[in-house]
């Protein structure tokens, strides 16, 4: 029996491990947020505790109390220009939180599976394979790759998971992804300027959720990258759009990333090479033409 404690639960991985996780016999699930349980609605069975992972007190007693035999970390500040514009909540939220929950791991023996990004990369030779080198241009990845480097000092087994552009539908959260901000703009006859100067391998987010239960599941240790295999700008995200729901594909005006006046910079071309978690892991992303149909059926039933 696996007994996984998952932080951050209030999010879209966290949901979206919570649909995967919660029905599996196999699994005892405990979802921890700061604040309030926004899953209650649709996962009346799950249990809940609210844990804020800046608090060291309150992470020792959670996992004290749990006792999980896993840990997946998905709490963090993902807000790219936030990490430039509030330097002190991400480094609080993105290393200092990964301390105090590798402190709880290593006191009560549980693994850890941490969620990281390619954006620890500075995007000028991706896709990226898990022996190369980080060299974050963004505050949003300085604070990824020191929480990176923490994990990997940890006396507890560990694996860190590096995802890319994570897309997918979640419940009550008020946030969008590509797929249903295009489509929503060209219904609604919007012209939308989508940059061709960025590549990534986009991943859907129950691609992600699947990945860290294969890490559980074979008690993985080391790095992993786990996204799509697809390599894109999000111009080429936005007309694949287009055309799966029949929309305007006129309405759709290429950009550069110059054209964006952000805080924080943005790495050029990275994605990832998934070679080592189809291999070790038995990971298969789907296609992003097959994420956009899921996207879209899920849409329609929140």
């Amino acid at each position: 029996m696996k007994r996984i404690l998952i932080t951050g639960s209030n999010g879209l991985l966290g949901q979206k491990l919570a649909a995967l996780l919660l029905p599996r016999t196999d699994v005892e699930l405990l979802a921890t947020s700061r604040g309030d349980n926004k899953l209650a609605e649709i996962f009346p069975t799950l249990s809940f505790a609210s844990m804020d992972v800046t608090n060291p007190v309150e992470v020792e007693r959670v996992v004290a109390e749990f006792k999980p035999t896993h840990l997946i970390h998905t709490a963090a500040m993902t807000n790219v220009d936030q990490c430039e514009t509030d330097q002190e909540g991400a480094l609080r939220l993105n290393r200092d939180a990964v301390a105090f929950v590798v402190e709880a791991c290593e006191k009560h023996n549980v693994h850890l599976i941490h969620l990281s990004t390619d954006f620890i990369f500075d995007g000028e030779d991706g896709p990226y394979d898990e022996e190369a080198e980080g060299n974050p241009i963004s505050f949003y990845g300085e604070t990824k790759l020191m929480a990176e480097e923490i994990v990997k000092k940890a006396r507890c087994k560990w694996a860190i998971l590096r995802t890319v552009l994570v897309y997918g539908v979640v419940h009550d959260y008020g946030r969008t992804n590509i797929v249903l901000w295009v489509r929503d703009s060209l219904r609604a006859g919007k012209v939308i300027k989508v940059v061709t100067d960025q590549f990534r391998t986009p991943t859907l987010a129950e691609d992600l959720a699947m990945g860290c239960w294969l890490a559980v599941e074979r008690d993985a240790e080391g790095v992993y990258n786990i996204s799509g295999k697809e390599m894109y700008t999000p111009y080429d995200m936005a007309m694949l759009v287009a055309d799966y729901f029949d929309l305007d594909k006129s309405l759709i005006d290429k950009a550069d990333g110059s054209t964006f006046s952000q805080p924080a910079k943005r790495p050029p071309r990275t994605g990832f090479i998934i070679t080592k978690a189809e291999r070790e892991l038995g990971y298969r992303p789907h296609t992003f033409e097959e994420g956009i149909a899921m996207v879209a059926e899920q849409a329609d039933m929140y």
